[in-house]
């Protein structure tokens, strides 16, 4: 057994594993409803994909070692966290995501692993205090962040900007916090930083104009927003304009950045000495946080106050960047899946 490994699965320990028919009314639990189809208001797990994975070669190349334990906080359709139990028959997988739908299309894909997987729901940003998950002596970590191609999709989920569709954009679809409700009650100051933060064009003219337009009228589906959007642009806007819109909110309504930075140094924390965490990002916001994490953590001054009367030689840093440059997908991957493009590939292992 791995060095790495935390030793064989127990339900005080690790929750309900995949195929057991135990059932909980817990905001987090592990998934064991009945696979729906899209028309029951589910996802249709009878599809080909739910969502297809990035930079999975590249992934596991970083990822895997010799078996273990391995955290998957994105789990989504299961994809990262088939290839990971694929190519490493010691490894055992924990999958989280606070997406229901991803959670049955995850336990479908994997249910040829019964017994080396179990999925719980719930946000990555919860592991590091959550009773329920109590990992421990992570042989990796992985965090696919962003939407996957089924939320994008779904106009029942709100992410897009296709013609008539509802500002919804939780990614967790039974949170408080809606796209349509963050535009009509947020202050001007706080919508301005949301598009700020999250790049989107014109944001205090935005901001301006989105609480000239609620005043009159409120903002309820995405024909709405393009408007204001046009509106402060003048013209027509372009695709990736109302991308970076949209993103901005999604970001925003999911708290997405915030997660994150809490997230990262959590999970740093359950990594066993010469585990890796590889994070996958689709936005330069996302990818700089995480690049300035990775390098502060490979700093052997990290975490010291400025001056201390100390020795170089006395210093050890807590891990090491494995990608001085992000790694990004292949021509042959974003001809075959275009969604692909932005991705941007980061890994740092913790010191032996």
């Amino acid at each position: 057994m791995s060095p790495c490994s935390s030793g064989p699965w127990t339900a005080s320990r690790y929750g309900t594993p995949l195929a057991s028919k135990s059932s909980s009314h817990a905001r987090r639990k592990t998934t064991d409803s009945p696979h729906r189809s899209s028309d029951e208001g589910g996802v249709d797990v009878r599809t080909p994909e739910y969502h297809r994975p990035v930079l999975v070669d590249e992934a596991m190349r970083y990822l895997i070692g010799e078996g273990g334990l391995y955290l998957d906080g994105t789990v989504g359709g299961g994809g990262h966290a088939h290839a990971v139990l694929e190519r490493c028959p010691g490894c055992r997988v924990v999958g989280l995501d606070r997406d229901g739908e991803a959670l049955e299309a995850a336990r479908a894909r994997l249910s040829g692993f019964q017994g080396r997987v179990r999925l719980v729901r719930m946000s990555f940003s919860e592991v590091g205090h959550d009773l329920q998950l109590r990992v421990e002596g992570l042989a990796g970590a992985l965090l696919d962040l962003g939407v996957s191609s089924r939320q994008l999709d779904s106009d029942r989920r709100g992410f897009t900007f296709r013609r008539g569709v509802a500002l919804d954009m939780r990614m967790d679809p039974e949170g408080a916090l809606t796209a349509e409700g963050f535009l009509a009650r947020a202050p001007k100051g706080e919508l301005m930083a949301a598009l700020r933060a999250g790049q989107a064009p014109r944001c205090a003219s935005l901001a301006n104009r989105i609480v000239r337009r609620r005043a009159e009228r409120p903002l309820r589906t995405s024909d709405d927003l393009v408007a204001v959007l046009e509106s402060v642009l003048a013209r027509r806007a372009t695709h990736a304009e109302k991308a970076r819109l949209f993103q901005a909110l999604r970001i925003r309504v999911n708290d997405e950045i915030e997660a994150l930075t809490v997230a990262l140094p959590a999970i740093r924390e359950l990594l066993c000495p010469g585990a890796t965490l590889v994070v996958i990002s689709y936005h330069s916001v996302e990818d700089g946080l995480v690049k300035r994490a990775f390098r502060e953590w490979s700093d052997p001054a990290h975490g010291l106050p400025p001056r201390l009367p100390v020795r170089d030689s006395e210093l050890t840093a807590l891990g090491t960047v494995l990608t001085r440059k992000p790694v990004k997908p292949a021509a042959a991957e974003i001809a075959a899946n275009p969604r692909a493009r932005p991705a941007r590939l980061r890994a740092w292992r913790r010191a032996a």
